[in-house]
């Protein structure tokens, strides 16, 4: 074998090469393959991190027409209770919904609603009946918090449909009788799902949202390979996620093919494993069952592995590499990290990505859980890698982590024997994630445009890429001249 294989690319390192086009930018196709069975409308995945995805980031990027992958640094039922709340957030119909019995108080309706972020809960007795159905409505000019909800609620009859109803007929249904939520009843007039308008509203809002077959929107959470992951992935199925991310910081191992394989024989869920960084790592994965391979060891901007430990691969490099056993398998590729602006996802997929996955490109988003910080008058948001202190002592939920074995790290021992390969840092606030997704696609659609690629596997087949020198790189950026105004989709290094 030879000690040194050839020089590794990453983004700043090429260019995609201009090309015939007879498209307009509006015209390029961005939909593609997240895994074997699921399809997304944009290429744009959240990443599992602390500071970037929980249910708030999730939905929002599942609205875009992506997906967001819940993060592992919670408890079991905290990282479920997540994925819940994104499933009931726009659920075309609510086959299991929040409810409450008549002796329940008017405190713990408030309870439930500021949980899922409802409006009103449907009232069953203890078979499951429904009697009512109380609202904010009901509930606005009440001060006495303690009254229990028979007292408030609108009794029974109500306007109910038949557990299958149509669409069409739902609508129809709310529309004529001009209430918000449509509770479905079977003949023994038990509760068995709820629809409401906002469903229709939201749909009409977002058409590329990705929605599973029932009409709810699409989630991802990760998952170790140590401890607690197994009964972790077995809580998520259950939940309902559409997919499994098998998350470790080093995925040509053995202990990840296991799992792998363990998931895929034991549920018919997919799953993502990652990160690799070589060919023969994505190989490994692919022959385990991986549904998906996920490349980036090291890329991350608030990752040090490659300075701590001295190992990674350039990211356009490994993305090739990985996409040179996955084509010929049908596997996509998920490139995860090293993106710093929109150009890159566009290079990412031409090198063979077929999806990317962003921390610092939407940590700085509305919807992200890190905190706002204000920083001489401008605004920014607090983020870090999975492998910093921070992750590891995660004050914010008791000081306990759950994500060290990402690292192989999770044994006994204090947090200052711990070999951090991340650090904590800041990001521009940068307002809503669907701001941000439109200058993110915007600027691909523009690649596609230049390379003339109707469609991301059109970039795969014909894109050519340009390694270019430091001049070049020079050259790409603004120079010569003190920039006044950040356009929204450049900025500063």
């Amino acid at each position: 074998m030879a000690k040194f294989t050839e020089t590794g690319l990453t983004f700043d390192d090429v260019l995609l090469v201009p090309a015939y086009s007879d498209l307009q930018p509006g015209d390029a196709d961005t939909s593609t393959r997240l895994s074997r069975s699921i399809t997304l409308s944009i290429p744009l995945i959240s990443a599992a991190m602390d500071t970037v995805t929980e249910a708030r980031m999730a939905v929002a990027m599942a609205r875009q027409g992506g997906i967001g992958i819940l993060h592992r640094n919670l408890s079991i039922e905290e990282q479920a209770q997540q994925a819940d709340l994104v499933k009931r957030s726009e659920a075309g119909m609510v086959t299991n919904p929040v409810t409450c019995s008549p002796g329940d108080t008017l405190a713990d309706v408030e309870r439930l609603c500021a949980k899922y972020r409802i409006s009103g809960v449907p009232v069953t007795d203890e078979s499951g009946v429904l009697v009512g159905i109380v609202t904010n409505r009901d509930m606005r000019f009440e001060a006495d918090q303690s009254r229990e909800v028979r007292a408030v609620m609108t009794p029974m009859p109500l306007v109910t449909a038949p557990v299958g109803v149509s669409g069409d007929e739902a609508f129809r249904l709310l529309r004529s009788h001009k209430v918000e939520k449509l509770p479905l009843v079977d003949a023994d007039g038990r509760l068995r799902g709820l629809i409401t308008v906002k469903d229709f509203t939201k749909s009409e809002q977002y058409p590329l949202a990705t929605k599973d077959a029932d009409g709810r929107l699409v989630v991802g959470a990760a998952v170790g390979v140590g401890g607690d992951a197994d009964q972790r992935a077995m809580a998520l199925i259950e939940t309902g996620v559409d997919v499994i991310v098998v998350d470790v910081a080093h995925g040509h191992s053995k202990g990840l093919a296991d799992m792998v394989a363990k998931l895929k024989a034991n549920s018919r869920v997919d799953v993502i494993a990652g990160n690799i960084a070589t060919r023969a790592g994505a190989q490994m994965l692919i022959d385990a069952g991986a549904d998906a391979v996920k490349v980036g060891v090291g890329p991350g901007s608030i990752c040090t592995t490659r300075v701590v430990a001295g190992v990674g691969a350039p990211q356009v490099t490994a993305i090739h590499e990985a996409s040179l056993a996955c084509r010929p398998a049908g596997v996509p590729v998920v490139g995860d990290g090293g993106l710093q602006y929109s150009g890159d996802i566009a290079k990412a997929i031409a090198a063979g990505a077929d999806s990317v996955m962003l921390g610092s490109l939407l940590a700085g988003c509305e919807e992200s859980p890190g905190e706002l910080i204000f920083i001489n008058g401008k605004q920014f948001k607090s983020y870090r890698g999975m492998g910093s202190l921070g992750a590891v002592r995660n004050r914010e939920r008791g000081g306990v982590s759950f994500s060290k074995d990402r690292y192989a790290q999770a044994g006994p021992g204090s947090d200052d024997n711990y070999i951090p390969e991340g650090i904590e840092g800041q990001v521009p606030y940068r307002g809503p994630a669907a701001a941000v997704a439109h200058q993110l696609v915007g600027g691909l659609r523009q690649g596609m445009w230049y390379t003339g690629c109707r469609t991301i596997p059109h970039m795969h087949e014909s894109c050519e890429l340009m390694p270019i020198t430091s001049a070049g790189l020079k050259e790409s950026h603004p120079h010569d001249i003190q920039m006044t105004v950040e356009a929204p989709n450049y900025h500063r290094r």
